[in-house]
C-alpha cells in the first residue's frame, strides 16, 4: 500500500514545507503551518511532444471579434458605480470586509432587489432560518431569490445544475470544501480549489458570481493571494462598527475605473445608500466654534465636502500629545513643524487633536491646508466662517501647492451653498472662474490664507 504524502502549508501565505516550521520564511508569520495532503502533480508538458490536447490556435489582434457584453443592473446605484456600470455577465466578484461590518446584508440585499433573475445565496455560515430573519429586516421585495445553507462545493454545484440561478453568490469563500482536498474548510488548497471551481463555473456558463472573503488581521483577504488574482474585481467594504457609515472601494476591476466608490448608511433596516455623502459629513452647527475647518476633497472620482476638527490645549504633562483620527500622524507632524517654522505658532508646548467628522480616512493631500486652518483656529480661539472651505496641499517650505480637478472640488462647493474656496494660485492659471458663482480666493503662502480667514 503507496504510503500517504503529506505537506506542510502555510495559512498566510501559501508556502509550503516538507517539515513543520514554526516561523514562515516566506511572510515571517508565526504558527501558520498545517500539515495537508500533498497534491497529486501531473507532469507538466514541456513541449518536446504533441499536448495531450489540441489548445487554442494565436489569433492577430487585428481579426480577434469582440463579443457586446450587456451588464446587469443590481438596482443598488452604489454597486453600479463601483463595479463600473453594473455587473458583467460571467465576472467573478470578490467582496472582503472585517466581522459584522455588513457584506452579507449587501448581498443579501442586492439579492433581493433581483426581481426579474434568479439569484441563488448559498451561505456556509448561517442557517436559512437566520437568512429569513434578516431578509424580513431588510424587506423581502422579489420570490426568485432562493437560500441554500451548504458547506460542500459538490451539493453546490448540484444545487446550481437543478435550478439553473442567473447569479450565484457565495457566504463565504473560506467555509467552502471540496471533497476532492482533504483538508478542513478555509485552508490555503481548500480556498484555492474552490475558487478555481466557481471561477471555470461563471466562464463557462456566463452566470456572474459573487464571493464574499473573510480578511486577516492585517486587513488582507484571507487566503492564497492568487485568489485576488483569479477574480475579475476585488471590492473592499470598510468602515468602523461602531459609526453608520460604510464605504465600498474597489481594489481591482477588469471591467472598470478603480478609482469609483460607494458609500452606504448603515441602519437597522438594512444598508441605506448615501446619494450625496457630503451634506452628512458636514455637521450642522447652530453657533461658530473655533477649530473646525471645511475641506474639499476627492474620493475616488467623486468629490466630497468633509469637515475637519482641531484642537489644541496647553499640555498637561512634559510630554504634548498629537493624536489623530481619519488622518495620517506622521503627516500632522510634519504640518504642526511647517506652523512653527514657517508660521511662527508656538505649539510644541501645546496638545493637538484631529478628526475627520464621519469616521473617514483621508489621504488626498488637499486636505493639507484645511488642517492647518483647523489647528490655528483653535489655538487662536476664532472662528472659521462657516461658508469658507479649503483645497489645497502644503509644502515644508509653507508653500500652498496646487492640486488635481479643482474645477470638481469647486463645483461641489458651490453646489453646496458655500460662499468662499481658497486654493493655490497655481491652480486658477488658466481656469474660467467666471463659470463658478463662488467666491475663489487664491495664494501661494500660508501667510496669506491666514490674513484672509483670520485677518
Amino acid at each position: 500500500m503507496a504510503k500517504t504524502k503529506t505537506v506542510f502549508i502555510c495559512q498566510n501565505c501559501g508556502a509550503n514545507s516538507p517539515k513543520w516550521q514554526g516561523k514562515c520564511p516566506s511572510c515571517g508569520e508565526w504558527n501558520t503551518y498545517t500539515e495537508e495532503l500533498a497534491p497529486d502533480t501531473k507532469k507538466v508538458w514541456k513541449g518536446s511532444t504533441p499536448p495531450p490536447s489540441a489548445p487554442n490556435k494565436p489569433i492577430p489582434v487585428h481579426k480577434v471579434e469582440i463579443k457586446s457584453q450587456q451588464r446587469v443592473s443590481l438596482h443598488d446605484g452604489e454597486l453600479d458605480r463601483v463595479l463600473g456600470g453594473g455587473l458583467v455577465p460571467g465576472s467573478l466578484v470578490l467582496i472582503g470586509g472585517e466581522p459584522g461590518i455588513g457584506k452579507s446584508t449587501l448581498m443579501l440585499q442586492v439579492a433581493l432587489s433581483l426581481t426579474n433573475l434568479k439569484v441563488l445565496y448559498v451561505s456556509g455560515e448561517e442557517s436559512e432560518g437566520q437568512i429569513k430573519l434578516r431578509a424580513e429586516r431588510v424587506g423581502i421585495k422579489t420570490k426568485s431569490c432562493y437560500i441554500l445553507s451548504e458547506i460542500s462545493l459538490e451539493s453546490v454545484f448540484h444545487q446550481i445544475d437543478e435550478l439553473k440561478p442567473d447569479v450565484l453568490i457565495i457566504d463565504s469563500i473560506q467555509t467552502l470544501r471540496t471533497e476532492s482536498i482533504e483538508s478542513v474548510a478555509g485552508s490555503i488548497s481548500q480556498v484555492r480549489e474552490c475558487a478555481n471551481a466557481l471561477m471555470q463555473f461563471a466562464k463557462s456558463s456566463g452566470t456572474p458570481v459573487f464571493l464574499i472573503g473573510h480578511i486577516t488581521k492585517e486587513g488582507s483577504l484571507a487566503g492564497p493571494k492568487v485568489l485576488e488574482h483569479m477574480v475579475d474585481t476585488v471590492l473592499q467594504f470598510e468602515g468602523d462598527r461602531h459609526l453608520v457609515y460604510r464605504i465600498l472601494r474597489t481594489h481591482k476591476n477588469r471591467f472598470g475605473s478603480t478609482s469609483e466608490l460607494g458609500i452606504y448608511e448603515m441602519r437597522g433596516s438594512g444598508l441605506r445608500q448615501v446619494s450625496n455623502p457630503s451634506e452628512i459629513l458636514i455637521s450642522q452647527r447652530e453657533e461658530d466654534l473655533s477649530g473646525v475647518a471645511i475641506c474639499s476633497t476627492l474620493e475616488g472620482n467623486r468629490p466630497l465636502l468633509i469637515e475637519v476638527q482641531a484642537l489644541v490645549s496647553p499640555a498637561t504633562y512634559g510630554t504634548p500629545q498629537r493624536s489623530s483620527t481619519g488622518f495620517d500622524i506622521k503627516r500632522l507632524n510634519m504640518l504642526l513643524a511647517v506652523l512653527e517654522k514657517r508660521g511662527g505658532m508656538r505649539l510644541n508646548t501645546q496638545d493637538v487633536f484631529i478628526n475627520l467628522a464621519g469616521g473617514l480616512r483621508i489621504d488626498d493631500p488637499a486636505i493639507d491646508l484645511a488642517i492647518c486652518a483647523a489647528i490655528i483656529s483653535s489655538y487662536q480661539e476664532i472662528p472659521i466662517a462657516d461658508k469658507t472651505c479649503f483645497a489645497a496641499e502644503v509644502g515644508l517650505g509653507g508653500e500652498v501647492r496646487a492640486i488635481n480637478r479643482i474645477e470638481n472640488r469647486i463645483a461641489e462647493a458651490e453646489k453646496l451653498g458655500f460662499e468662499k474656496i481658497i486654493v493655490s494660485s497655481y491652480n486658477i492659471k488658466g481656469l474660467d472662474l467666471k463659470k463658478f458663482d463662488i467666491e475663489v480666493f487664491s495664494t501661494n503662502k500660508l501667510g496669506g490664507v491666514f490674513s484672509e480667514v483670520f485677518g
